[in-house]
């Protein structure tokens, strides 16, 4: 069981809905913990948030993990501050709902940018360190990380690729004592459904539709922590995920069915009615 009782996590998209619960979760077990994120605005109301005031020391950066450059100071600037790096959460997310024949392409590679080499970039910049002090990496994927998901194509293709790349991740560092967490929530009840891009790369016009419930940041923050701390290499934190994992693997035809018809209704259904027309 891994301790996290004075180690340094380092959490990514830390002023969003499960960025913030994921702060709060790992102080409570005792971490110092480095939130990182790319709104100074938000950032700084986590620093006035009163549940922050006590418990270990903390540090807020601004950092945009689309950066390298600037990945690699704010990984510096934490391992000056706390020594080294046990922990890191790659949280930082963005989402989208159009249909891909309706979007336009920089949509897409925002989205890319954001999910998939945001994680690359802070990976890459604090693998020394946890390489010295065999830490772990977390990566907050989803059920679209091996799953479809209609209207969504970039999201979607965005975890798969973190799958592929922490997989693949995994045989390079165990050796070395680093351990590596892909965490598959379903739907969460955050703001990245406000934040989700439209086709246009506007905000998305139409409500988020969802199956299965909504878990709360809380509880999944909760799990990560107990993840993280057994060694876990693979979180399906829901029922619902569960399910997805086994019939996607099992009968993926009909899983794709079941998809299709709770979701697709507020994208195909304008499609349908202007190529009837």
């Amino acid at each position: 069981m891994r301790s996290f009782q004075g180690r340094c996590v380092v959490v990514t998209g830390a002023a969003g809905g499960l960025g913030r619960a994921l702060v709060l979760a790992f102080r409570a077990a005792g971490a110092q913990v480095v939130a990182l994120d790319r709104d100074p605005e938000a950032l700084q109301a986590l620093q006035s948030d009163p549940s922050l005031r006590e418990g270990p020391p903390w540090l807020a950066l601004t950092c945009d993990v689309t950066d390298a450059a600037a990945c690699q100071a704010a990984m510096a600037q934490a391992v000056a501050r706390f020594g080294g790096i046990d922990v890191l959460v790659n949280n930082a997310g963005i989402a989208h709902r159009s249909l891909f024949a309706d979007t336009d392409l920089a949509v897409l590679r925002r989205v890319m940018d954001i999910n998939f080499f945001g994680a690359v970039h802070c990976t890459h910049a604090a693998l020394p360190s946890l390489r010295a002090r065999q830490g772990l990496v977390v990566a907050v994927s989803s059920v679209a990380g091996f799953a479809p998901l209609i209207g969504r194509t970039g999201y979607a293709a965005s975890k798969h690729a973190l799958h592929g790349f922490f997989d693949s991740l995994r045989t390079e560092v165990e050796d070395d004592g680093v351990g590596v967490l892909l965490v598959c929530p379903s739907f969460i009840a955050t703001g990245i459904d406000r934040a989700a891009l439209g086709p246009d790369g506007r905000p998305a016009a139409q409500p988020r539709q969802t199956t299965g419930g909504q878990a709360t940041p809380e509880a999944v923050a909760q799990a990560i922590v107990q993840a993280a701390r057994s060694g876990r290499p693979l979180l399906l934190h829901s029922r619902t995920a569960r399910l997805a994992w086994w019939l996607t693997r099992l009968w993926p035809a009909r899983y794709a069915a079941v998809m299709k018809r709770r979701l697709r209704a507020d994208f195909l259904a304008p499609h349908h009615k202007e190529t009837s027309a």
